[in-house]
């Protein structure tokens, strides 16, 4: 049995960064992952998704641009395009093996599975950790209805050589409103079956409302307050049955992705033979990212569940918990000012807090919002979402919240965040000069 001073499950960001702070601080280290090596944010989620995204934006770019000076139709090469989302997946695990062999972290493939407080069985091999660190990202939730083994994951349609012609989204967050603008604008026919009563509900209702007009404009079927209970094959088909507020309904599809929402990766890791608690699903940690039953482990990123579902808190988790593995328990997470985007066309961003929640902070708060598609911004792309509110508390002077659409907001959200996370006020960004004409040159006007 090989012993190490840090186990690692999981390959992504969060590992990654983990397992290189506490090798350099000349500890052994060990990792696994069952998958290949990179994790969801390099391989299926974030970076492979905005290179689909890249082609979705030349396109839309270009139809906007039309009789503004711009002749001409583009369209998407669907094959060309997953090749060129390839060149970039295809080499991550052999790098990031690489990278873990250069810097002396063993790496072993196969399904990690605890067989004791210390104990991680991985394939033939037995490791025990001093520590351990679960950093497994997500999966796809659990859905309780008949046929639901035919939905397709976002990790395979990332893959898919040819693009069907009729999909439907089941689920209204951030991968149905992502994937339906690629999808839509590479010629596919979306419909999207939310079972809120709305979109994006992670984001202001009001900004979603603005950008709930360009899903109408691409074609985008977006049906509310519809819940998924069945889906059938039926031939090459896919019937698809909801219940709306209407009755049953039926639409019929190609391809039916799952869109609704992710889950700690943490079900086959047999955690109960570590005593490591589990609630709902979730890792049951303390303050400082370990778990409240079994002090040695401790989780980071989506595993941890903690923060955001996002790859900067996946990298900030990890120095969290490596700082505490090295030094015992004295670093907590901040989660304050984490920008949030959705890559739809425009995007949608949002960082710090919402308007409801800023009331009950703020004893005086400021809202300022508007559509602004007559803005310069706006109108030098031929774009017409954009849109902006700002959550200002008066006695301070602080920035409580921002939420964007349009263009260039996924970038100028991130000023924001700066604003937020060390506690910059409206003055200092007013007086702050940005260059001109640029998507944060607009920041005093929304202030």
């Amino acid at each position: 049995m090989n012993t190490y001073d840090l186990i690692v499950i999981g390959s992504g960001t969060a590992a990654q960064v983990a397992a290189s702070r506490v090798r350099k601080a000349g500890r052994s280290v060990a990792v696994i992952d069952h998958r290949p090596f990179g994790g969801t944010c390099a391989l299926r989620g974030c970076d492979p998704k905005k290179m689909l995204v890249s082609g979705a934006e030349a396109v839309d770019f270009a139809r906007r641009m039309r009789d503004h000076g711009v002749s001409g139709d583009l369209h998407i090469d669907w094959k060309d395009l997953i090749a060129f989302k390839r060149t970039f997946t295809d080499p991550v695990p052999r790098k990031r093996e690489e990278n873990f062999e250069s810097q002396g972290i063993d790496a072993f493939h196969g399904l990690a599975r605890f067989t004791g407080p210390d104990r991680v069985a991985v394939g033939d091999h037995t490791l025990r950790g001093r520590q351990v660190l679960i950093a497994t990202g997500p999966r796809p939730a659990v859905l309780d209805f008949a046929g639901a083994s035919h939905l397709t994951t976002s990790d395979v349609f990332m893959e898919l050589d040819q693009l069907p012609g009729r999909i439907v989204m089941v689920g209204g967050g951030y991968i149905a409103a992502e994937f339906s603008h690629i999808a839509a604008r590479a010629g596919a026919r979306v419909t999207v079956l939310q079972r809120a009563a709305r979109m994006l509900p992670a984001f202001d209702s009001e900004v979603v409302g603005w950008l709930m007009e360009r899903f109408t404009e691409i074609g985008v079927d977006v049906r509310i307050g519809n819940a998924v209970t069945a889906i059938e094959r039926s031939g090459n088909d896919y019937r698809v049955r909801a219940l709306t507020p209407q009755g049953e309904a039926i639409v019929t599809a190609d391809l039916v992705v799952h869109a609704a929402g992710r889950r700690p990766d943490v079900t086959e890791l047999d955690l109960s033979a570590a005593n490591v608690a589990v609630a709902n699903g979730k890792l049951q940690l303390n303050d400082f990212l370990q778990s409240v039953s079994n002090p040695i482990v401790y989780a980071a990123g989506d595993a941890a569940a903690r923060g955001p579902p996002l790859t900067p808190v996946s990298s900030y988790d990890a120095k969290v918990a490596a700082g505490n593995i090295l030094e015992g328990n004295r670093y907590k997470p901040d989660y304050r000012g984490v920008p949030s985007v959705a890559f739809t066309l425009p995007p949608i961003a949002a960082v710090g807090l919402s308007e409801s929640a800023a009331r009950v902070q703020a004893s005086k708060l400021r809202v300022k919002s508007a559509s602004v598609p007559n803005w310069y911004t706006a109108r030098r792309v031929a774009e017409s979402i954009y849109g902006y509110k700002t959550l200002v508390d008066e006695g301070s002077g602080r920035i409580l919240g921002a939420h964007l659409v349009g263009p260039y907001a996924d970038e100028v959200i991130n000023l924001f965040a700066l604003a937020i996370r060390h506690d910059l006020t409206v003055e200092d960004l007013k007086s702050t000069m940005f260059a001109y004409p640029t998507g944060a040159s607009d920041i005093g006007s929304m202030l």
